[in-house]
């Protein structure tokens, strides 16, 4: 499946107003886990919490609502949260964590879960996976270097950014900018040339803008342990739902990107082999889906 497995796909946002005027898109990832945390549901969560440096993430371990808020919104670079997990766990002493992923940060966790050899005091602990869609990711550096050119603005500066509309949006005080996606492409992590995975196929719940109108996020609800936070959030008003337009601008486009991902980087994993360069996946594109294996 083009999309993973899932139970239901939707539109949704949190009706926290002081969500959704930090979040991303529908706030869904902060609404989700700062909820799970006052039901008990975890114990604590691994965000991409801020950092002396603007936009340079750094993993932290939320044991509050107000600490969950405060990592709200994308950053377009990498943060290492699987690595804060240890940490959770032992120095924190958490028995049931909540964590914030990407695809290859939820394919890890999920290959931790399978093979817990070393890590079976940790990887039993993982108590919900909130998986956000990713097209690609960039080092901090070339993050900083392509905003500087592209946009034309001081990095220092910039307030928001978001990917949406096949542009990337710069936001300052001054204003929007915005250039073609397309000019971003020679920028991104090496790994992500040769990542099928669009929308966190492996999460218990994934979300992100992709296919869903502004200011909500398209949801696809994964495991029964996504589906039980879900639904909690959903009958307690903290989510609201509406369907998700399955037109071109909807389910169609979503669908349409996350196999545009798969063949674009299956095409480069088939060229490296062709190469005799190592790659992640053992199987090939005339074969099975590759995230099988995983």
């Amino acid at each position: 499946m083009v999309l993973g497995k899932y139970k239901q796909i939707t539109l949704a946002r949190s009706t926290d107003k002081q969500i959704q005027n930090i979040s991303q898109d529908g706030g869904i990832a902060t609404g989700l886990l700062a909820f799970a945390l006052d039901e008990k549901i975890i114990d604590g969560a691994v965000v991409a919490g801020p950092s002396d440096e603007m936009w340079k993430p750094e993993p932290t371990v939320a044991l509050t609502a107000d600490e969950i808020m405060a990592a709200a919104g994308t950053k377009y670079t990498l943060c290492p949260n699987n690595w804060m997990i240890k940490e959770a766990v032992r120095q924190y002493g958490l028995e049931k964590v909540g964590v914030v992923t990407i695809p290859c940060q939820t394919m890890g966790l999920r290959k931790m879960q399978s093979y817990p050899f070393g890590t079976r005091f940790m990887a039993d602990k993982i108590a919900l996976i909130v998986g956000i869609c990713c097209t690609e990711n960039f080092s901090f550096e070339s993050l900083k270097t392509f905003i500087e050119a592209k946009a034309g603005v001081n990095f220092d500066l910039v307030e928001k950014m978001d990917i949406g509309k096949g542009k990337f949006w710069v936001y300052t005080q001054d204003g929007t900018i915005n250039f073609p996606i397309k000019e971003t492409h020679g920028y991104e992590q090496n790994g992500c040339k040769v990542c099928l995975d669009l929308v966190s196929e492996l999460s218990d719940i994934s979300t992100g803008s992709i296919g869903a109108p502004d200011d909500w996020s398209a949801v696809e609800v994964r495991t029964d342990a996504g589906d039980t936070v879900f639904s909690k959030a959903v009958d307690a008003g903290l989510i609201e739902t509406k369907p998700i337009d399955e037109g071109k601008f909807g389910l169609e486009m979503l669908t349409r990107l996350a196999r545009q991902k798969k063949e674009k980087a299956m095409k480069e994993i088939d060229r490296r082999k062709e190469l005799g360069l190592p790659v992640p996946y053992k199987a090939s594109s005339e074969k099975e889906d590759p995230l099988a294996n995983i």
